[in-house]
């Protein structure tokens, strides 16, 4: 395999790393998701959860040099993931119960109460779609970076991001099942990546009204100036 240099090796190590810190995010708004559907429902929200991220990340990965030259994204990115947080704060606020088990004989005997849980599979599957696109996106810009270039690289983020994803929402939506006050931690790390991606990508905002001086001193800094004017 000579055709793997140092620097490539060097290259793959940061985008798992990447891929070991951001996919952890992603897995606790699946989890999230799929801990307030039927229990048969939830095998079906991860998976076509994931499924989304995965698509998404493709298609953001094959326009990466177009997304890194667009000023702002970040942000909105940031804004979007802020939606989602305010949706499941409601959500948690309201005191939504865990949906009763639906695999018993009583659940079959009535379509009622099956067709009201199905009602709930699309809401779900919205927030974690909605959520994607803006993860995703911070994954494919941050592991695009990292990989320089480098197709079978950004190949090998993509799978691992995916095992990684599915792996842990299947763990994280069990244990919010089993300890439903945890889903407010999980609402917390989300909304903290969703804080941070605005201030990163108002920095890039700013960044471009402001010179290069003042744009490495950082994001108050160049707002200061903004504003001063």
């Amino acid at each position: 395999m000579d055709w793997i240099t140092t620097a490539d090796m060097i290259a793959l190590g940061k985008v798992i790393f990447i891929d070991l810190v951001l996919a952890g995010d992603n897995a606790i708004v699946v989890g999230l998701a799929a801990s307030r559907v039927a229990p048969h429902l939830r095998a079906k929200v991860i998976f076509w959860g994931i499924a989304g991220a995965v698509v998404l990340r493709i298609l953001f990965a094959a326009v990466t040099a177009q997304l890194l030259a667009i000023v702002g994204l970040t942000f909105a990115g940031g804004v979007l993931l802020l939606y989602v947080c305010w949706k499941m704060f409601r959500e948690l606020q309201h005191g939504m119960a865990e949906p009763p088990d639906l695999s018993s004989d009583a659940a079959t005997s009535d379509g009622k109460d099956s067709a009201e849980h199905n009602a709930g599979f699309w809401p779900a599957l919205m927030q974690i779609i909605i959520a994607d696109v803006s993860m995703s996106l911070d994954n494919v810009l941050a592991v695009a970076g990292a990989a320089k270039g480098s197709t079978w690289i950004l190949v090998v983020g993509l799978l691992v991001a995916i095992i990684l994803m599915a792996v842990a929402a299947t763990y994280i939506a069990k244990l919010l099942v089993k300890y439903p006050f945890i889903a407010w931690l999980g609402l917390l790390v989300i909304l903290y990546v969703a804080v941070e991606m605005m201030w990163r990508g108002g920095h890039e905002i700013a960044c471009a009204y402001v010179s290069k001086d003042v744009c490495s001193q950082g994001f108050v800094a160049s707002l200061k100036v903004l504003l001063g004017r």
